[in-house]
């Protein structure tokens, strides 16, 4: 096995230990299980680098021209976010209950489809702008995850009191970080859409075709405009809009790799193979 797959797996292997030290933490309402968790996380985290580094270097490709790689890229992003802020925020420690599942499954399913050879960007294709359209999509990705995250915490929260359940903040400040994650993540995924269309000209000559990517791209993040539109404009607070967090999460996942995998997209031509 090459030592990239090795480290690949040994990441998935350590986000799995994570993801089950979160949810059976969750269970029996151990606070060790979530300190396992997180510390499983960041282990995994550092192969997890590597893979991305090691196949770069080999290559001299950018790391996301793959659906394998677009995962693998795009969960680098929503782990360091969530590490970051778990270690900033030591108050919502059962966040990985929601974020580290999440990382463990996509990033499963992106060694499946992982291959030796690298896939070539196409010289029409490449141009500065792909760097910002795609740190923007994995970066936004990652805000609006951990949203869902704090949105499941509020849930949970409102239902339970004393325990674990008593350590996290109330409820007001975690639809207050809550909002502002998913703000952040509205801000970076308009700047990938933006982005794209500056970098769709450069290629086609048209700002905007209609391709499915594009389509489900804009829904998503109309989706979390209303989010934003009902919180601002009509004062939505609390556990209406932790459900439409963690609901408008598919929403995201769909867009961002469901419809690019099932359906012959001009996204096809940089990143997807079937």
């Amino acid at each position: 096995m090459k030592t990239e797959h090795l480290l690949f797996w040994v990441a998935v292997g350590l986000y799995g230990l994570s993801a089950c030290s979160y949810i059976f933490g969750l269970i029996s309402k151990q606070d060790k299980l979530f300190s396992l968790g997180l510390y499983s996380a960041l282990a995994g985290f550092i192969p997890h680098v590597l893979v991305i580094a090691l196949r770069w270097m080999a290559t001299g490709i950018s790391p996301f021209i793959t659906i394998s790689e677009s995962i693998t890229f795009g969960m680098f992003s929503a782990v360091l976010i969530f590490l970051v802020f778990e270690f900033t925020n030591k108050k919502v420690r059962p966040l990985g209950v929601l974020v580290m599942p999440v990382a463990f499954v996509l990033m499963g399913w992106a060694g499946t489809l992982m291959k030796d050879a690298a896939t070539q960007l196409a010289p029409a294709l490449q141009s500065a702008w792909i760097w910002v359209h795609i740190i923007g999509a994995a970066t936004g990705f990652g805000a609006v995850l951990t949203a869902a995250g704090i949105g499941l915490m509020y849930l949970l929260k409102e239902k339970n009191s004393g325990g674990i359940y008593g350590k996290l903040p109330d409820t007001q400040t975690l639809d207050n970080l809550a909002y502002r994650f998913v703000a952040g993540g509205f801000i970076l995924y308009g700047l990938m859409i933006v982005s794209g269309a500056f970098w769709s000209n450069q290629v086609k000559g048209s700002y905007w075709a209609w391709d499915p990517v594009e389509v489900w791209s804009l829904i998503s993040w109309l989706t979390y405009g209303i989010y934003l539109h009902l919180r601002i404009t009509f004062g939505w607070r609390g556990k209406k809009l932790a459900w439409y967090s963690l609901i408008a999460m598919i929403a995201m996942i769909i867009s961002y790799w469901g419809i690019p995998f099932t359906m012959e997209t001009f996204h096809q031509g940089f990143r997807i193979e079937h």
